[in-house]
């Protein structure tokens, strides 16, 4: 039995490539309230700041707890903080100076504030998807914002080199994500699934009472720690190994009957 349902959703919820403010189609949106409705909790676990987050779970009338910056924030739908995971001050310094001395930028955020040393398109799609505002900040470390995410933008071609060279310097301290030409950095314990895991728990909820659905890498620890878990099929091919099923059907069609074939089993 299903008791909790935890939705990426940029490629889940929503199809590649939509608009940055789209939201949910009715299909998508209905099933999810039947769901709630059914007496399911539906939680949102996403790479968005909390204000983009938001957008969404107001669209769908979700009130539950919000999944943020892969799980390094999670907020209660109020905003206000329920769990952070900041990055450790001297590696946070010392990734500053190693995209300084490649000449490339980097993004430094926490749950409400998005600082990047230098403009970037990949930047402003963050900024623009989590609605916020991208602040232009040569030092961010003397912001006074502790980060719960850095992203160093590289290129497509280099970012796979930045990812090695990281891990060995740092290994466990950190957890890191890839991104077309970006390498996502956040503290060890900063993951969707350690977030899903930890909400369960709090609500009383096994983790083999859970779904989890996503189509990438940074969906890969929660669709690994949940009892059920599924993937579109435009998925990568992290997903695709982590998941119990890979869904058909075009762009998110297929997520949205996985949500009303659930309905049938309540």
């Amino acid at each position: 039995m299903i008791r909790l349902v935890a939705l990426d959703i940029d490629g889940t919820l929503l199809a590649p490539g939509v608009d940055t403010l789209a939201v949910p189609d009715p299909s998508m949106t209905e099933a999810v309230h039947n769901l709630h409705e059914a007496g399911i909790v539906v939680v949102l676990a996403t790479g968005r700041m909390y204000p983009g987050t938001l957008h969404i779970a107001k669209h769908l009338s979700i009130d539950q707890p919000l999944i943020c910056q892969q799980g390094a924030s999670v907020h209660n739908f109020d905003g206000t903080l329920r769990h952070g995971c900041a990055i450790e001050r001297a590696i946070a310094l010392e990734l500053i100076d190693y995209a300084a001395n490649h000449g490339w930028p980097l993004a430094w955020f926490d749950s409400s504030r998005y600082l990047v040393t230098s403009d970037s398109a990949a930047a402003r799609y963050f900024a623009d998807v989590s609605q916020v505002e991208m602040e232009i900040h040569p030092a961010p470390h003397e912001s006074g914002v502790d980060p719960t995410g850095i992203d160093i933008i590289s290129t497509r071609e280099t970012s796979p080199e930045v990812h090695v060279l990281l891990e060995a310097r740092y290994g466990a301290r950190i957890t890191l994500l890839d991104f077309p030409g970006v390498t996502a950095v956040h503290a060890p314990d900063a993951s969707k699934g350690n977030a899903v895991t930890q909400l369960a728990r709090e609500l009383g909820i096994t983790l083999d009472e859970v779904l989890a659905i996503g189509d990438s890498v940074n969906d890969v620890s929660m669709l690994s720690v949940a009892g059920h878990s599924a993937a579109p099929a435009h998925c990568d091919r992290y997903a695709r190994e982590s998941a119990n099923e890979i869904l058909s059907g075009d762009g998110v069609s297929g997520v949205m009957e996985k949500l009303r074939d659930l309905l049938e089993t309540v």
